[in-house]
């Protein structure tokens, strides 16, 4: 009992104690506590610009209209953009990169003869790096590795070729243009290209509906589309939304000249060395490279890319 009573009265004047030091804190020395415990009475408004981004009144996505009169389309498209213009770490390196990898796609969708719009596709996919997805979907286009070798990509152990800029734009293309031929739209490609051939096929069956902005689909699917159109807004108008970025902050293309390899390299680290090369340099030019060595068989070559100092 008597424990029990001189432990209460310890705790009361522990009490006590806390709440006299509560009461006699000095606030003028408080510093950066107290700023955040007290708002600065002086400051009128917390200084930040929450503002949406406008909207055209029309656009068109690879030649197609966009029905913005669509309520479900319009606010779809709003959200994407304010997502795109308010995430500002990845707009920002997106746009960075841009002008070191959009000119070789670019060529590409030329040379193939199918919509320069689908580089925003390319972007909505990986933002132009060679990420790998949960699904292990890979590359600058993201390719699964069935759908990249039924499309001439080399994948294995060594060599992946949905890394290779140049061969996985020209997949991507060749992709894209059976997907439109299939399914009668660019919209609809894009969509296949994201949820698969069969998915789409089976939710336009199911729904009796062809047109992809008409298509109840996956999350995913339904703001495909309106992520690509959102990113062309930014590119292509980047003045009228701020960006913000001089011209010697963007990534340049970096110099290279080409060397054809026609016998296995049983060590890319000591082919660099004996090449003046560094290791580094070989792996950032050439990402499909994916181990130490780089085997060739038969009649096979490979081009590297090496750089020119």
């Amino acid at each position: 009992m008597k424990v029990r009573i001189i432990a209460i009265i310890f705790g009361l004047i522990i009490c006590g104690l806390g709440i006299y030091a509560i009461c006699n804190v000095d606030t003028n020395n408080v510093g950066v506590g107290r700023a955040l415990l007290l708002p600065d009475k002086s400051q009128s408004h917390y200084e930040n610009i929450l503002a949406s981004p406008p909207l055209p009144d029309q656009i068109d996505f690879c030649g197609e209209t966009v029905p913005l009169h669509l309520y479900w389309v319009k606010e779809g498209l709003d959200r994407e953009l304010i997502i795109q213009c308010y995430q500002h770490s990845r707009t920002l390196l997106t746009l960075k990169r841009s002008t070191r990898f959009l000119p070789v796609i670019e060529k590409i969708l030329r040379e193939e003869n199918v919509p320069e719009d689908l580089k925003y596709l390319c972007i909505a996919e990986s933002n132009l790096e060679n990420v790998v997805s949960p699904a292990k979907a890979a590359g600058f286009w993201q390719f699964m590795e069935a759908t990249g070798k039924h499309y001439g990509l080399e994948i294995n152990e060594h060599v992946d070729e949905r890394y290779h800029l140049e061969k996985a734009t020209r997949a991507a293309c060749k992709y894209l243009q059976k997907l439109k031929n299939q399914f009668g739209s660019w919209a609809l490609a894009a969509a296949a290209y994201n949820m698969g051939e069969n998915g789409l096929s089976r939710n336009m069956k199911d729904q009796q509906v062809n047109n992809y902005w008409d298509l109840f689909l996956n999350q995913e699917t339904s703001r495909y589309v309106n992520r690509c159109v959102a990113y062309k807004l930014i590119f292509e108008n980047q003045d009228f939304y701020n960006i913000r970025i001089s011209a010697n902050e963007f990534y340049k293309p970096i110099d290279y000249k080409e060397v054809v390899i026609k016998k296995s390299i049983d060590d890319l680290r000591k082919y660099c060395t004996e090449n003046n090369i560094l290791y580094r340099q070989l792996k950032e030019l050439n990402p499909w490279l994916r181990s130490t060595k780089l085997p060739v068989s038969g009649h096979k070559t490979y081009t590297l890319k090496v750089p020119v100092n």
